[in-house]
């Protein structure tokens, strides 16, 4: 059996956008580093805070999560400083896959690097529904 090669930990240059997030000591486990529901929780804040923070909250469409995926490269713990780095994937007609990496302190490599899917929904229907306009402009400008 042949072994996948492993690609290479990624750095803050590869990634377009950046949101910072707190560590909270309830983010720690018993073994005294960060539990893993809080890297998912960093990835959903991050993509969140980016979305509202480019004003495209529009009323009439929401998004689902449809997938999420984290590999795990080194520690992270209360009370670090995060820095979540952000890019577009794939862009979609309905959906966009962003890949994300956790930054830990002043670190230039990844501590962890994530991929987060979001389907892009009518609010009223609960249906997907192409990502257009100014929302697509902007998650174009996030591509890798």
């Amino acid at each position: 059996m042949s072994e996948t090669p492993r690609r290479p930990r990624q750095s803050l240059a590869d990634y377009r956008a950046f949101v910072d997030v707190t560590t909270r000591w309830s983010d720690n486990d018993m073994y005294g580093h960060m539990n893993n529901a809080a890297y998912y929780a960093f990835f959903d804040t991050a993509v969140t805070n980016w979305l509202f923070g480019t004003g495209l909250s529009a009323e009439d469409s929401m998004f689902f999560v449809a997938e999420t995926g984290c590999r795990y490269l080194s520690e992270v713990a209360y009370p670090d400083r995060v820095r979540v780095g952000l890019r577009v994937g794939h862009l979609g007609t309905t959906s966009i896959r962003y890949e994300i990496g956790i930054f830990r302190n002043d670190e230039d490599l990844a501590a962890a690097e994530g991929l987060f899917v979001h389907v892009h929904v009518d609010k009223a229907t609960r249906r997907p529904a192409p990502v257009r306009g100014v929302l697509r402009r902007a998650l174009e400008a996030l591509a890798a």
